[in-house]
């Protein structure tokens, strides 16, 4: 049942909160792809904690993040949600550049033995899983396997005293630890999230290739400066597991800048919220559109759930390999506006987000 706070519709059945330093205009219009939590800080409090910082610096070690997203913590974290951005106005036009794409990579593996022809075995290889299918796909489990599988993940972090979750993706990078997620998975209500990891490949509980503590986070400056909801845009460079590095374990996806809109995408998340619980990798496909009211971002018919929050959409999305070139992020949904997501344009400011974060 959905209930009301002074006329501000609750998503899930929660309370929508109080947002003590937001327009009254824009109440009861967004709602970001995550359920709601508690109520958000009052604006003195955003103030103490750096609201203006470009990035993050996590002081806990590896370890310690480690030890503390046991499998129930992250089975009952709850999906983190952005009720009303503070700034979304029909005439904001993200700046653009020069496109730049940048090439996907894959993880380093040890070389394979050579197995044997269908003639030397005697029979046909056997089959692979079956692929998704073609566009459109208004959201269901990823059953194609590749890349993705890997590169895609759940983030965990801590919010307000609470265990709160959105998702992630690794990128190619410089640094070889980047994963690009959305702007509130990293910073919301002028406070940057604690105890930060990225888990690729996440499945009910389980990290199949670890957990990734993050040394640093970052956003865009329009996010960390005002949560402008055009430059939800948010990095973490993960600190080493075990000696070795991100993307040299899981890949990294390619990335794609200024690459302009309706684009066929695939957008991948793990939604936590019905009918999703959170424990696999859920993916949309289809043609993507221009945001006609409060935001220059990507539309994409699409009904992922709260959790969904940071996940990447891909253009140029092979199948088969699971591979493609990151153009944007799982980010809000209106409330009104019915199994639709949007994420923003990466633009310039994206890039050069980009740019920071491998280069740190």
């Amino acid at each position: 049942m959905r209930r009301t706070v002074r006329g501000i519709p609750a998503v899930h059945g929660i309370p929508a909160p109080r947002r003590v330093h937001r327009s009254r205009a824009a109440l009861g219009t967004l709602t970001a792809a995550g359920t709601l939590l508690a109520l958000l800080l009052p604006a003195g409090s955003a103030a103490a904690t750096g609201q203006h910082s470009p990035s993050h610096r996590s002081p806990a070690p590896r370890t310690a993040a480690d030890a503390f997203w046991t499998a129930d913590r992250m089975r009952s974290a709850v999906p983190l949600d952005l009720t009303a951005p503070a700034k979304h106005t029909p005439a904001t036009a993200v700046p653009r550049g020069a496109p730049l794409t940048v090439a996907p990579t894959l993880p380093r593996l040890p070389r394979l033995p050579r197995l044997p022809q269908a003639s030397e075995a005697g029979k046909a290889p056997a089959a692979g899983p079956l692929l998704p299918g073609t566009l459109p796909q208004a959201g269901g489990p990823w059953t194609g396997g590749g890349a993705v599988t890997k590169t895609t993940g759940r983030v965990f972090f801590t919010y307000q005293g609470r265990t709160a979750a959105c998702s992630g993706d690794a990128v190619t990078s410089g640094n070889k630890s980047t994963v690009l997620t959305a702007g509130h998975c990293v910073k919301l209500g002028g406070v940057w999230h604690t105890d930060w990891i990225f888990v690729p490949g996440y499945h009910d509980g389980e990290a199949p290739y670890g957990k990734w503590a993050a040394a640093k986070t970052l956003s865009t400056p329009q996010w960390t400066a005002s949560e402008d909801i055009n430059y939800d845009v948010g990095a973490a460079v993960v600190a080493p597991l075990d000696g070795k590095k991100l993307t040299d374990v899981v890949g990294g996806q390619g990335l794609s800048f200024n690459s302009g809109y309706s684009k066929a995408m695939y957008a991948f998340g793990f939604p936590a919220a019905a009918p999703y619980d959170g424990s696999k990798l859920i993916y949309c496909s289809g043609t993507t559109f221009k945001d006609p009211l409060f935001s220059g971002d990507h539309g994409l018919a699409c009904n992922m759930t709260g959790g969904s929050s940071g996940g990447p959409w891909f253009t140029t999305f092979d199948e088969k390999t699971g591979t493609g070139l990151q153009s944007s992020v799982n980010s809000f949904g209106y409330q009104f506006w019915a199994n639709t997501m949007f994420g923003p344009y990466f633009g310039d400011d994206a890039k050069n987000l980009y740019t920071t974060a491998q280069s740190s």
